[in-house]
Formats: structure tokens, sequence, C-alpha cells
């Protein structure tokens, strides 16, 4: 069978009608102006993401529907409805207010996936300040560089997470508040001397709220992303971006009323803000949480179980799934899965095929960034699907192949630089107090997206590779300066250079080069010792996966690490230009 296009059936054939069904159509008549119109705005004025993604609801016959389905990692199972989340989130709110915090203050939430992390992440945008997320995995070092870099007040963690953190909290002069969330009871003595009580505060709480009225262009919520040099920035974006995730969730998941919604992306990284809480919310979906990590057979259990209908993941997870066997899936249920997405990082063409096979229906890649905010390329459910391919531009939204150096477009079939035409409505407003970065990403009328793609005649954009030395292990976007920074720390460590090297599973794992100090020889105890040291500063996703020692880093005259020659020498790659190479 040739896979080169996967041909959808007829639209009336499909188990439910997409909300995009005219793709040509709406792209040339397509105007921002009809998505704000769907959405409600604050009664008084405004725009705020979580009034379009809770309070709105309850004035439809959505008030009494069960929004959140939460599955813990123990079995336990919580339902709540969108007039629970509101009175949940109102109390949030209003602890907030009586912690002292105003209108754009930064409130970090730290923790796993529980009802309470997405009570709280509503309950902050509606006090008009900024919600700033965090991976559950993150060692100390990554959460202390963010909550420094931001002047975080309050920090809303677990007893666990908070004794990962403990020797990093006293270094953070301007955080003023630790709420512990002890889920169920889980934990005793959950409370250190200072910390407040979640459960406690919300218990005292009033369910009503007068949301802060908020605008269009205030901030809402900072991601941290990872550079080349340098430690991570905090991209911020704003109440607008509610359009985009809207927009989207309509047209590249079709999200619909009746759908059972399950993202399994942590909410610690952007996919599991702008897809795992605005973007099925504001559709009205019915969404499932599950607080555990990956297993197969768990996770077929949940689609069984809870007639998952939309379901969007990552291709590190597919290709574990593959790599589980065929036999894993027909031991259960998922004929209720009517349309599959994936995000994070290519997803390689075997992985779409083997969809067709085991779900009937292929995978649909889509493309976007923790800059960008939202899908802004996608394979929808009424488009043939090219395997390979991260699919065709949104309405309203122009992206093309360019020269950066001239901000020309180049032809279909030429490779060259991702780019975006500003404004949409989810483009990050700024990196947090680094303006000259910031305007560092924009040149010649576009957003340079630090990917290199090509275009084909027939508008499918096709992803090469990145322009930067970023490392993409499992979706999570790895700056190798963070890692370097981690392990010059241990006593034994002159210089360190790490790269991505190519994984089957995770896309690329962390390998890192290191040249020891006098004193110091490699051995294998060593290497060890250097991995769980770099572990725990980091995390398990970030820290390096293999270790090297070389008597010393290649560099330029300048001093600087080249990445780029310790790849291709790892690689077996030609080593290009070596003419600034410092001479030994």
């Amino acid at each position: 069978m040739d896979y080169s296009v996967i041909a959808k059936p007829d639209i009336s054939q499909l188990k439910a009608h997409p909300n995009l069904d005219d793709y040509a159509g709406a792209r040339a008549s397509f105007q921002w102006d009809s998505i704000r119109k769907e959405l409600d705005g604050l009664p008084g004025g405004g725009l705020n993401l979580a009034y379009e993604a809770v309070d709105r609801h309850l004035k439809t016959a959505r008030r009494t529907k069960t929004a959140l389905i939460w599955e813990g990692k123990n079995g336990e199972e919580e339902r709540y409805t969108f007039e629970q989340m509101a009175q949940q989130s109102n109390r949030f709110a209003n602890v907030l207010t009586g912690l002292g915090i105003q209108k754009g203050d930064r409130v970090f939430i730290f923790a796993e996936r529980f009802p309470e992390l997405y009570f709280a992440v509503f309950g902050t945008l509606k006090r008009g300040a900024v919600i700033g997320p965090l991976f559950s995995a993150f060692g100390p070092d990554p959460v202390k560089d963010r909550l420094e870099d931001s002047g975080a007040k309050v920090l809303i963690t677990t007893p666990d997470l908070r004794e990962r953190v403990k020797d990093i909290l006293p270094q953070l002069p301007e955080l003023k508040h630790i709420v512990i969330m002890n889920k169920n009871g889980r934990f005793k003595d959950a409370l250190q001397p200072g910390d407040l009580n979640f459960e406690d505060l919300m218990a005292k709480a009033s369910d009503q709220f007068q949301i802060e009225a908020t605008q269009e262009t205030d901030y809402s919520i900072m991601h941290y992303t990872s550079g080349t040099t340098g430690k991570p920035k905090g991209a911020v974006h704003c109440h607008r971006a509610v359009l985009g995730h809207y927009a989207t969730g309509k047209w590249a998941l079709d999200l619909q009323d009746q759908d059972i919604y399950w993202c399994t992306a942590d909410p610690g990284w952007v996919t599991g803000t702008s897809y795992g809480i605005s973007a099925p919310w504001t559709n009205g979906a019915t969404q499932l949480i599950y607080e555990g990590g990956f297993s197969a057979n768990r996770w077929y259990s949940l689609i069984d179980k809870y007639k998952v209908t939309v379901w969007y993941t990552a291709p590190t997870a597919i290709r574990l799934l593959m790599k589980a066997g065929e036999a894993a899936v027909k031991r259960h249920d998922v004929s209720s899965l009517r349309h599959i997405c994936s995000v994070g990082e290519p997803l390689n063409p075997e992985a779409v095929v083997w969809g067709t096979r085991v779900f009937d229906q292929a995978i649909h890649d889509n493309w976007w960034q923790t800059e960008t905010g939202h899908i802004l390329v996608a394979n929808y459910p009424a488009m043939d699907v090219r395997p390979g391919s991260m699919g065709r531009p949104i309405p309203g939204v122009e992206v093309a192949i360019v020269n950066v150096e001239t901000g020309e477009t180049l032809p279909p079939g030429t490779d060259g630089d991702l780019a975006v035409k500003p404004p949409w409505p989810g483009m990050f407003q700024g990196y947090w107090r680094n303006e000259a970065m910031y305007n560092s990403k924009f040149k010649n009328g576009w957003y340079i997206t630090g990917d290199r793609a090509h275009m084909d005649a027939d508008g499918y954009f096709w992803f090469v590779g990145r322009t930067d030395d970023v490392i993409n292990t499992a979706g999570h976007l790895v700056g190798p300066f963070e890692v370097e920074s981690a392990l010059i720390e241990h006593p034994a460590v002159a210089e360190a250079g790490v790269i991505g090297k190519p994984d089957p599973i995770a896309m690329e794992v962390v390998k890192a080069f290191v040249s020891l100090k006098d004193g110091y020889e490699p051995s294998e105890q060593l290497r060890q010792e250097l991995m769980r040291f770099a572990r725990k500063k980091l995390a398990a996703a970030v820290a390096p996966r293999e270790i090297d020692f070389l008597p010393s880093l290649p560099k330029t005259r300048s001093g600087k690490i080249m990445r780029r020659l310790l790849k291709a020498r790892e690689l077996g790659l030609p080593e290009g230009d070596t003419s600034t190479l410092e001479e030994d």
C-alpha cells in the first residue's frame, strides 16, 4: 500500500462532522474577529482566559456538565462540573487576595496532576496574576532559576516536591508564600514552619469572586524555554492567546461538545496548559486527567474505561506504544477514539502508518512552539495526511519558508528557515526581563522559529532540523548551557560540552563530554557519579544519559566550545570548517 498520502474518507463517513470541513474556504475568508465573537468576554468588558474556559459555561446547559474526570495513580476517581470548577477556582482567587497577591504578580505551581492544580491555575488567572507552571520532574536548579528570574511571590507545591527543592527556597527573597497541597492527606507532617495549608485556605475561602478586569494584552501565563546560551527565558503570554487556544482546539483537535478528551502532557509544559487546560475547556469538552505516568496497558485501559474520543499525545509516547506491540492494544476496546493528534517533536512516518493499522485512523501531527502559544501548522480531520509532514497552516496565520537575511519567501521544495508573520493571538509578548533576546527573534517582518523546513507544492510543511543546538528529548527542549553549567559545578569537572544524540524512542538524548581537573582520572565510577550529580540538580529528563571523558574540548580561538564539532565527531559526520578551532 502507498502511504505517501493517507486519504481521508468522505466527511459523511467520519464519526463526527469536522469543525473545519472546508480548509481552503476557511483560509481564504477567515478573520480573527469571528473567533472573538464566539467567545463571551468579561461581563464588564475585557478578556480573561479563566472566564472563557469555565465561568461562561455557567450561562448554558454546560453548567452541570462534567468538565473534569480525574483518576489518581492509585485508582481514585473524582469528577467536577463546570459549576464546581468555577466555585473552586473562585475560592483560590480569594485565597490569593487574602495573601496580598495583586494583578500581575507571579504565582508558580510545582505539583502533580491533581484537580487542585487546575483550580489554582484558574484562580490565579481570575485574580489577574500570572501563572507559572513547572514540570513536576524538575530538580532544584531549574526551579530556582525560574522562581528567581520571575520574581515569583507564591509557590504552590506538594510535600514531596517541597522536600526536593528545600535547599533553594531560602535563596529566593521575593518568594513570600509556600502553599502545600496534601492530596487526600497522603503525607503526614506535610507542613514545614511557615508553610500554608492549601486545603485549610480553600475551606475558609468564599466560592464567590468578581474576576479581575483583565484586558487582552494583560499577561496570563509564562513558560520558560531553553536556548543555546544562558539560562532559560520566560516566554510571557497574554489573555488574548485564548482566541488561538479555542480556535485550534476546534480546528486541529476537532473538539466538540460530546467529546471525552485526554491530553497526556504534563501541565508544566506549554502543551499541558494550552491543550490540557485552555483549549478543551473553552470548547466545553469533558477532559480526562490522569495523575500517573506512561504505561501502555494503563493508557489503553483509560481510553477503554472512559471512552476517550479525542487523544493528544507525543511522538515519544507513540513510539513506546509501538514498542509495546499491537497485542497490548487488542486487549482493550479503543474503538471510541475518533481523532488522535501528536505534538512535541516530528512524528516519524512509520508511527502515522502504525496508527492507521492499530487504531484504524492516522495519527495527526502538528507543529507549534512555546513562543507561538498554540498550534500553527496541523493535519486536520477532513484533510488527507502525508506521513512525516507537519501539515498545513491554520486559518488566519501566514507561515513560510524564508531567507532570514532578506526576508524573502523561498519556493516549494527549498529548505530554509520556518517563519511566521506577526501578529497572531497566541504570540508571546516578550521574554521576561530580556527585551534584547525577544527582539532577536524577529527579522525582516517575520518571527524566526529556529526550525528549518520546506514546503511542498500543495502547501504541506516538512521539518528538516533545528538551526541551533537546542536538544529535543522526548518532546522536552533542553538547552545545552543549562546542563553544562550543572556539570561544571562538580569539583572534578573543568569543562563540559553537551549535544543531542539521536535516539529511536526519545528522538534525542542528552550526551555530555567533560574534561577533568588536575588530580582526577576518568573512571566508570566517576561517570556514574557525574550522572547522579546532574540528575539531582536538574531532572532525569534533562540530565545526560551518556558522558564521555576527553582530555580537552574543541574550542574556537575565543574560547567557545564547539558543540557542532563534538556532534560531528560523535556521529561520524563531516567536521566542516575548523578554521576558527583553537590550536593545541
